[in-house]
């Protein structure tokens, strides 16, 4: 960092910009303020310029020590500033920091193309790269000189004078509008309030998702229930509300959002973005975004996207309409005189599981109290790869609800900080995520630690009760510790090659293995007790978890499917699309259809993943990442789901790892071979 280029008056004021005097130098939370952000990214920006000046002006010929390892180490103070702001524009944002990423966005893709489109500084890597051959690299310091030429040459170093200009103003236009995308989808989400104050209307919810409408309600100083469009409200209702108007009402509403008009109607941004892709894909010479995006990919190509998702929709698509047949007949034999809709699926459904199991999410929250099953989490961590938790009240958080911890080894030896973050709030977008407010990378025999964040919306605790989770939530919460155990672990020398920074499919195989252990009995035995009674959960309940594994697994299945051939259609188009977004939804994921389709709802509108996060060509991942951890796992359940030899070689060659090599290279390098779809499908039943 070239403390030069800033002011000492502007570097002494900015908490930001100084040397954090913090536990394990995490963000000082409790300093930051809202105009500290700007004036830090204005210096860091200017920092950053200064020190790719200093390569592209060295006078000394380009080698990988003072070209690619020192373009390499620059920008450390940008991500330094930027690390907490994103955590907040995430998990805590508010209207003042929406306008400074307003503004920020087309600075931030200028100072970034600057860089990317400098033709001096490519020469000096082009210098490097072309005698690769003759350099003697380690595979990591071969991968960042491949990672870095590429990067440069995929993201328009190559082009003539005039394209980069295009180019500029295309990632500068494009970057502005997945800003505004993802903005809209949060906005219009807290906008949305169903009010109710005849509490018939709610009969089949219970008690405690009552208790959280109702605290709903006297946070907004209302009276009676508060339905919003939160997921921990839109699920409970959809799956026990007895009322059938208020399941279809609250679905229409989540199902219509950001498409019917009005300032967060998101349907021309989702045209621009697909079509400002395009144009840069183009203008890169590629056919499409997809091409563009799959040749850094373990897929390569959308031919190969295709031939998974098809092959797995040949595979569960009979499995999936007998799933939807079964519900009907039981619908039927029930009462009901219609065909049963999406708003009915997880109505019937649940009800349905519940008499062929004798299994319902109530019957299991009571044993998933959230501390104890973060502590569980917390003891499998251990049991597989040593580490222990400590929670440490000296490190700032962004919010009281944040809990944040030391991580350390089996020696003692600080490994990273844990940040948790656990229930939704109004600042807060929907889902679940990891994240990091620092990374991992190594300078000469110093390791610098990552600081790591788990960002989820589970439902609050109530005045009644404690925060009880469903078994679905509990997987979500081993899926997002899967990739904040990617992050804690890292192991590289290089940043950009640390921690989850691999490629796209790969990168949900650490998140989805850790799914597995949720349904076994020795991992349940450590945490899953009764909240009131203190019994541990008994051993036919966690069978019953087992015989239920793969109810509808068929449906869910074609689900994500949908979304991946959703995705895969926006970004395989060859022509600049001015349709309708929704008519083109429909006829994108047809071949999926299991429920009824309604006319004038869509998913589009607020895909956030593909639209304004990082999976645009990419959601497929989440199904070639479960091919790759039910291959995996069917290690551990040869070898013992504890067995530490096991742990022990997934640790080393694919947690520790990042993107230091090619993903398949480290996974062979566990597995032996090359994965095979068929764990897959013999995990769900579906081939022998």
């Amino acid at each position: 960092m070239t403390v030069t280029a800033l002011t000492a008056g502007v570097f002494a004021a900015n908490p930001l910009l100084r040397t954090y005097k913090t536990p394990h130098k995490t963000v000082p939370f409790n300093e930051l303020k809202i105009e500290h952000f700007m004036p830090a990214f204005e210096e860091a920006m200017k920092v950053h310029t200064a020190e790719v000046d200093a390569i592209i002006n060295n006078p000394k010929a380009p080698t990988f020590q003072n070209t690619i390892v020192a373009l390499e180490n620059s920008g450390r103070l940008m991500s330094k500033v930027s690390a907490p702001f994103y955590t907040l524009l995430g998990a805590e944002t508010n209207d003042e920091l929406q306008q400074i990423a307003q503004e920020l966005s087309p600075k931030m893709s200028e100072h970034a193309n600057s860089i990317r489109l400098n033709e001096k500084l490519f020469a000096r890597i082009k210098a490097v790269y072309d005698q690769k051959a003759k350099l003697k690299l380690t595979p990591e310091q071969r991968t960042l000189l491949e990672e870095t030429y590429d990067g440069f040459a995929n993201n328009g170093a190559n082009l003539s004078a005039a394209d980069k200009a295009k180019y500029r103003e295309l990632t500068k236009e494009l970057s502005l509008t997945t800003l505004n995308f993802g903005q809209n989808v949060l906005k219009e989400t807290n906008k949305y309030q169903m009010v109710i104050s005849n509490k018939d209307l709610l009969a089949g919810l219970p008690d405690d998702v009552l208790d959280m409408l109702a605290a709903n309600a006297k946070k907004a100083g209302k009276e009676g229930w508060l339905i919003d469009l939160k997921a921990t409200s839109t699920i409970p209702v959809l799956k026990y509300a007895d009322n059938r108007d208020l399941r279809r009402e609250l679905y229409m509403a989540n199902s219509t959002k950001c498409m019917v008009g009005g300032e967060f109607d998101n349907r021309e941004n989702i045209k621009k973005i697909a079509n400002l892709r395009l144009e840069i894909a183009n203008l890169l010479g590629k056919k499409n975004y997809a091409e563009q995006v799959l040749q850094r990919r373990m897929a390569e190509n959308s031919e190969n996207v295709y031939d998974l998702l098809n092959k797995l929709l040949n595979a569960y698509k009979t499995t999936a309409e007998k799933e939807y047949a079964e519900v009907q007949a039981f619908a039927d034999k029930n009462g009901a005189y219609f065909q049963v809709q999406p708003w009915d699926w997880s109505y019937y459904s649940e009800k349905l599981k519940a008499e062929k199991f004798n299994l319902n999410d109530e019957m299991l929250k009571p044993y998933f109290e959230l501390e104890r099953v973060k502590q569980g989490i917390f003891w499998l961590a251990n049991k597989l790869y040593g580490l222990n938790f400590k929670e440490n009240p000296n490190i700032q958080v962004y919010h009281p609800e944040v809990t944040a911890y030391d991580v350390t080894d089996s020696k003692g030896k600080f490994v990273a900080v844990f940040y948790a973050d656990y229930h939704p709030r109004d600042g807060k977008r929907a889902g679940a995520w990891m994240s990091a407010t620092k990374g991992q990378w190594k300078d000469g025999k110093k390791d610098s630690r990552p600081h790591i964040t788990n960002t989820m919306n589970f439902t609050r605790p109530t005045s009644t009760k404690p925060a009880l989770l469903t078994f679905s939530e509990v997987t979500t919460m081993l899926h997002e510790f899967g990739h904040g155990l990617h992050g804690m672990l890292a192991n590289t020398t290089y940043s950009s090659l640390s921690g989850t920074s691999v490629y796209r499919d790969f990168v949900e195989l650490p998140s989805q293995i850790m799914e597995n252990w949720g349904v076994e009995k020795e991992f349940l035995d450590q945490f899953a007790v009764h909240y009131e009674t203190g019994e541990k959960i008994p051993a036919e309940l966690v069978q019953k978890i087992k015989d239920a594994e793969n109810f509808n697994t068929a449906y869910f299945t074609l689900r994500q499917l949908s979304f991946g051939f959703l995705d895969m259609a926006w970004h395989t188009q060859e022509t600049p699309f001015e349709g309708d977004v929704i008519a083109f939804e429909k006829a994108a994921m047809e071949s999926t259809k299991v429920l009824p389709v309604v006319p004038n709802t869509g998913m589009s509108p607020t895909f956030s993943h593909i639209f304004s996060g990082g999976y645009a060509a990419g959601y497929y991942s989440y199904k070639w990442a479960e091919v790759l951890d039910a291959d995996a796992y069917s290690v551990f359940q040869k070898n013992g789901i504890f067995d530490k030899k096991t742990a022990d070689s997934f640790r080393v060659n694919i947690l520790e790892k990042g993107g230091s090599e090619h993903p398949m290279v480290l996974y062979k390098r566990f597995r032996g071979k090359e994965p095979e779809v068929n764990a897959l499908l013999r995990r769900h039943g579906i081939a022998p």
